[in-house]
């Protein structure tokens, strides 16, 4: 597949497509419930290689403070920048205005005055008047050995309160464990582990730092942390779609 880096601004209308055949209201749901849910095939076999490749060019990546690779774990990470690659952008675009409303939803529930606009554009424009203009977007690498730590991707005074992270490598055939993995603290309770098992091209939408949750004394909001467990052989590659950019 030939990726268009010469328009990064311009959504495939095919992903637009892809992402509304979706049943929405299922992924809502489970985010209400669990604060992660699966798009299963979200990309075909030919995109992830692509956007594996993603990871090898310089001009694309950024390589994140030392302090910030340590806090997330030892594998191998590199945030993308402006402009970005047309897959990345035409994703964000797509995806963003299926999240907003359940992010509003959630905020009128933990009663959070913040709404956000029901496009990435209009919501990007909220980022930058606050001097949010760096992109978060970013790649992971994982080899044997390797883990992402529990951690929240809040990177400044904007933080959509949703993002997702697809799979580019194959279970199996290039590499064992390296589970996606989200934990929920609720108030006076153990801490809850979600493990999500992700094929090739599959992608999970969770919840970032916090979410709503409905107790028999009204609604509470619950603390979340997500990160990929130890890769036990082999090497694998995610890509993590941020919808905030970060301050300077």
């Amino acid at each position: 597949m030939q990726l268009d880096h010469d328009r990064p601004d311009v959504p495939f209308a095919g992903y637009i497509e892809r992402i509304a055949r979706y049943p929405w209201d299922r992924i809502a749901g489970d985010l209400d419930a669990y604060g992660a849910a699966v798009l299963p095939g979200l990309l075909s076999d030919d995109e992830c290689v692509a956007a594996a490749e993603f990871f090898s060019s310089s001009w694309l990546v950024r390589v994140p403070a030392v302090e910030d690779q340590r806090a997330w774990g030892n594998g191998n990470y590199r945030y993308m920048r402006y402009p970005l690659p047309a897959l990345v952008t035409s994703l964000r675009t797509a995806i963003y205005p299926r999240l907003a409303p359940i992010a509003n939803a959630w905020n009128e529930k933990m009663e959070i005055g913040e709404r956000y606009p029901i496009t990435h554009e209009a919501y990007l424009e909220t980022c930058h008047r606050v001097g949010q203009t760096i992109p978060t977007s970013m790649m992971l690498e994982h080899a044997a050995g390797q883990q992402t730590l529990l951690h929240q991707d809040i990177y400044g005074e904007r933080a959509f309160p949703l993002q997702v992270a697809i799979m580019l490598s194959q279970r199996g055939a290039d590499y064992a464990g390296g589970e996606f993995v989200i934990t929920e603290q609720r108030p006076r309770m153990q801490t809850r582990p979600e493990v999500v098992t992700l094929g090739k091209g599959d992608a999970v939408v969770f919840a970032v730092s916090n979410r709503p949750v409905t107790g028999t004394r009204g609604t509470y909001r619950v603390n979340l942390r997500h990160g990929f467990s130890q890769v036990r052989e082999g090497r694998q590659h995610v890509l993590s779609i941020i919808f905030h950019d970060a301050a300077l």
